[in-house]
Parts: C-alpha cells; structure tokens; sequence
C-alpha cells in the first residue's frame, strides 16, 4: 500500500469562520492573515494505491466556479490543481479507480467536476471512478438545510446521480475497498461525514476530513463557525483522538496550509496534539 499526499486548489478563508469560537488574539499565533482577515488553507487529497487501483479520498475545491465565485470563496488558483498534482504521479483522471467522498461540501468535491467554461456544462472528470459517500451526508446535500444550502452543488449532485457510479453507504465498511478500510461516521460539521481509516503499513491513518481540518483543531474545544453542531463535533473529536492516541494512530489534514500527517500524542498537560509531522506522505 502506498499513501501520496496531493495539493488540490487552495483557499484564502475567513480566520474568524475558520476559529469560529476562538479570539483572533489566539488564532493568529497559529496562522498568519491577509489584510482582509483570510488565514491560507490547503485543499489536500490523498491518493491510496493499493492492489492495483487508484483510490482517491476527497477532490478539492477544484476550478468549476465562474470567476466571480472564485474570487468570493478565496479560490487561488484558475487552473485544476489536482489534476496537474495527479499528472506528476502519471496518473490520468481516467486511471482512477474509487473517490470516497468525506462529505459533499463544494471544498472538498467541486474537483469532481471539469474547470469553468462560459459555454460548456460542468461534467464528471474522473470518468471511471465509482464515488462512495454516506447515505446520510448524500441526503444532506440533495436536501441541505438553509444554513448550509450554499455549501453543496446541485449539478454535481445530478451528475453523480445519473452516472451509475455512486455508492450510499451506511456500514463501517465497503466492498469496493475490502477489509484495510473501515468508516467512522461524524455528525458535528455536518450530518453524516465519513472519516476513512486507513490501515497503513506503518499502523492506522484517518483522514480527518473538516472533524480536524488541520493542526491547530486538534485542539479539543476548536470548533469551526462552519459547523452545524459544536458540541457534538468536540465530543465526537475527543473520541477519535483517545482512540487514535492509544493506538498511535497518525491523522492525515486536508486543510492545513503546510502539514499533511501527523501522530496523535497526548501530552503531559493532557491536551493532545500531533507529533512527527511530515508535509508529504
């Protein structure tokens, strides 16, 4: 099995929303913003390569937005970062062979779809994969709550719709990925969110997905504004970090601007964090 870190479009976010119950006076230590207020996020994939297919976990922003759209979501780049980062590896969007989608915000699925065009309707670009995500975090995105309504994109629900390639799940597990995967589910950001965990050849990863979006929110009480249910999100992240800490477990970030991996680690004042962080896998 092997684990390959890749950088998908990147975002300039709100540091407010993004530290959502935490003082800018705190949050400033950790991540340095713009004059507007904007801390740098990654959109980070990870690309497990593992008897013989090519699975992908998460897509990124991507570049499907119209460039007004872009501009107000802080979306950096005009071009699809993740297929270029693909195309270091030599791997053809049509190589890959399984998405698992954590959740169908436009942040981590809009690299679905093709880049921006006045004349062209938005298709699938990753034309052979069979995309698995929670019936829960499905039915969210075909039926969001006014809250979050902007978060999801309706043609690309219709498009994974009519493919024939979309997988609901609902177990802690997938045929399609056999016995070295298993799914814990979190209801905190939003209803549903699979969080894969990944048993590695150096022990378990979880792709952390916006449960810990990077570094700095392993930080048990950090909750995002984002969120849909704070509190459910920092019960549901002291368990998983308890877990991962009592079996070394390591969490791979999406959105952290620099670190891609790190280990859990409970240290002496009883807060965790992440040791032995590394930027690429």
């Amino acid at each position: 099995m092997k684990l390959i870190s890749l950088l998908g479009n990147s975002q300039k976010l709100d540091g407010g929303a993004m530290f959502g119950n935490a003082p800018k006076a705190m949050w400033e230590r950790w991540y340095e913003c713009d004059d507007l207020n904007r801390i740098h996020l990654q959109c980070r994939c990870l690309l497990v390569q593992h008897e013989g297919k090519n699975i992908l976990f998460e897509t990124g922003v991507g570049a499907f937005f119209a460039p007004n759209m872009r501009e107000r979501y802080g979306v950096q780049e005009p071009q699809h970062v993740l297929l270029a980062s693909l195309a270091e590896h030599k791997i053809k969007p049509e190589d890959i062979d399984i998405i698992v989608m954590s959740h169908l915000h436009f942040d981590h699925a809009g690299g679905m779809l093709s880049s921006y065009s006045d004349d062209t309707p938005p298709k699938l670009v990753f034309s052979n994969a069979q995309v698995i995500v929670s019936e829960a975090a499905w039915q969210r995105a075909i039926m969001p709550h006014a809250r979050d309504k902007a978060s999801f994109i309706p043609e690309l629900n219709k498009l994974l719709e009519t493919s024939g390639r979309l997988h609901r799940v609902q177990g802690t597990r997938s045929e399609l990925l056999g016995d070295e995967f298993r799914f814990h589910y979190s209801d905190g950001h939003t209803p549903g969110m699979l969080l894969t965990e990944i048993t590695s050849d150096e022990g378990p990863v979880v792709f952390a997905a916006d449960l810990i979006p990077g570094t700095a929110w392993v930080h048990v009480p950090l909750s995002m504004g984002y969120d849909r249910y704070p509190e459910i999100l920092i019960d549901e992240k002291r368990r998983l970090l308890a877990d991962l800490n009592a079996r070394q477990g390591k969490l791979f970030f999406t959105h952290d601007p620099s670190i891609a991996m790190g280990t859990v680690h409970l240290g002496d004042k009883g807060k965790f964090g992440v040791v032995e962080k590394i930027e690429t896998v």
